[in-house]
């Protein structure tokens, strides 16, 4: 099966939530990868529930007249958290902060993180065998996720630009293929 991860659009900055709305250019970004990936189609669509990822995933869901199932195993790794900064912002306004964030060291435990993540998928493959799913989710997933299929260690390694996909083949006998990282295409102008 194809498992196909779609990075959220571009949120708002919020100082009191780790659960902002999209920005309007959150929303044209959610706009453009719909309209990349229907022509592809999809079997299922699938969801974090944060609502970044939901607002993102509508939009294809829409297209494709389906619902979108949501699932707690691809929400972001500081969902819990009480605010949200984009890593890019992070990078800028406290490089230090953001090197911690992107070396693994951080209060959440990334391996942990990781097998969370991990098992989602494994259910969303197993539900889809055969068939194309997306699953609209976050940067930190993207990246365990790839980690995962790489036999790597968990950490955030590579930067998933907002509204970018990402192309995996998931056999039956359990191997994982990359197909492509961080495709962006659809934003261009």
């Amino acid at each position: 099966m194809e498992l196909i991860l779609v990075r959220h659009g571009l949120p708002l900055r919020s100082d009191d939530s780790a659960d902002p709305m999209l920005s309007p250019e959150g929303d044209d970004q959610a706009g453009k990868v719909a309209a990349w990936l229907a022509h592809e189609g999809a079997d299922a669509v699938w969801s974090s529930p944060m609502k970044r990822a939901k607002q993102t995933a509508q939009p294809l869901a829409d297209r494709l007249g389906q619902g979108v199932s949501l699932h707690e195993g691809v929400a972001e790794y500081d969902a819990d958290g009480g605010y949200y900064v984009p890593l890019e912002v992070l990078k800028r306004e406290d490089y230090e902060a953001w090197k911690a964030v992107t070396s693994g060291q951080t209060a959440r435990d990334m391996s942990a993180f990781q097998k969370t993540v991990v098992a989602a998928l494994e259910e969303v493959v197993a539900a889809h065998a055969g068939q194309r799913v997306a699953v609209f989710c976050h940067g930190g997933v993207i990246n365990v996720w790839t980690a995962h299929v790489l036999g790597m260690p968990a950490r955030l390694f590579f930067e998933p630009g907002y509204t970018s996909v990402h192309r995996f083949m998931c056999a039956r006998s359990g191997q994982r293929n990359i197909l492509a990282l961080n495709e962006r295409a659809h934003l261009r102008t």
